[in-house]
């Protein structure tokens, strides 16, 4: 089988799941990125033959075709040129600005939502709540029971609706955590969805009786020069450290050597919201305890009082306390982070995720 995977980005640091749905899917996967007119194919120069890119463009200027013509007519000659079997677009929306390809191309296709395009309000405004995506679509993935259900609500039919959440990569399985230093790591986009000025302001009450305790926040966004001033404002700068992006390798190592992490999801006031956030499946299987908020897909994946601690949206005071509670009873702690590396393995591996997806494509080709 082959696959057309289509993604308005290449391999943006944030969207390992994806990244994961190119490497592990098992049949041949043709990697397409890019929006509007500027659509690419990993590894090749170009997606037609020059002097079909020429005619394509002649008969776009001659008949005054729509400014998705050319697209179109370059992406389809491709599917066909790479027989592809499967279309397995990532993002709603994207498939939505896909949308006259997608139903002229003769293809199954899988469209998996992730967040942001499932629940703000203008993206589902200007994609028409996704009328035009649910008809073409074969089948129709959601990574949390929430954003399932506002898939429902925003009219998809439930029998081409599938809950599937991500999972992490294997390596993060044979981490062991020392859970020797009192310190805490975030992990994840500087972005309102992801609130990160609140762990810092409950870092500001860990530090009354633990002055020796740490937050690592890694990752860049919108918000980092806001919590950078924040952390200076407060004067937690020798206890609050930025890192920036890091890479697998190094978000290894921040969670070997830390006691939890902490996450404090909120909705945006655009209606942003997480889907179920690949850093807290990473820090599960890794062992350590998640200390983060009762939104979107985190409660499907973190047992509230078993593999972490789960406290309202914006309750800092109550973040707080659990990060208190987490340096004051480690034995506690690493039971908790053991019960979600079960957790992990047993219902939320990364061979399962794909498992899920492979047979999705299959099944969508024989049908």
């Amino acid at each position: 089988m082959n696959i057309a995977l289509f993604s308005p980005n290449q391999n943006p640091y944030s969207e390992t799941f994806i990244q994961a749905h190119k490497q592990y899917l098992r049949d041949q996967v043709f990697y397409y990125y890019g929006t509007g007119n500027t659509i690419q194919l990993e590894g090749f120069d170009r997606l037609v033959p020059w002097y079909r890119s020429l005619w394509y463009r002649l008969v776009t200027k001659l008949f005054k075709k729509p400014t998705h013509y050319l697209r179109d007519a370059q992406l389809r000659y491709s599917l066909r040129m790479h027989r592809i079997d499967a279309v397995l677009v990532e993002y709603g929306n994207h498939a939505y600005h896909l949308r006259s390809l997608l139903q002229g191309c003769n293809n199954p296709v899988v469209v998996h939502f992730h967040g942001y395009d499932a629940s703000v309000k203008a993206i589902l405004e200007r994609c028409h709540n996704y009328r035009d995506v649910f008809e073409l679509a074969t089948t129709v993935v959601a990574v949390s029971k929430v954003m399932q259900q506002q898939l429902l609500v925003l009219g998809c039919p439930k029998e081409k609706l599938l809950y599937n959440v991500y999972g992490p990569r294997s390596e993060f399985e044979s981490i062991e955590p020392d859970f020797k230093e009192p310190q805490f790591v975030s992990i994840g986009r500087f972005a309102d969805k992801k609130a990160p000025y609140y762990p810092i302001l409950a870092f500001r009450k860990v530090l009354e009786t633990h002055p020796k305790a740490k937050l690592l926040m890694a990752g860049d966004g919108i918000l980092l020069n806001t919590c950078k001033n924040l952390v200076k404002h407060l004067n937690l700068e020798s206890s609050v450290t930025f890192l920036g992006v890091v890479d697998a390798s190094e978000t290894r190592d921040l969670l070997t050597h830390s006691v939890a992490l902490v996450q404090h999801s909120i909705t945006a006031n655009n209606g942003d919201m997480e889907g179920t956030p690949l850093a807290i499946l990473e820090a599960s299987a890794a062992g350590l305890p998640v200390l983060a908020t009762k939104h979107a897909g985190i409660p499907d994946v973190v047992v509230h009082g078993e593999t972490g601690w789960l406290c309202e949206e914006h309750d800092v005071a109550a973040m707080a306390n659990y990060m208190l509670w987490t340096l004051e009873h480690i034995e506690e702690a690493k039971q908790m982070g053991a019960k979600g590396k079960t957790l992990v393995q047993d219902q939320f591996n990364l061979k399962r995720h794909i498992d899920v997806l492979q047979n999705t494509l299959e099944k969508a080709t024989k049908s």
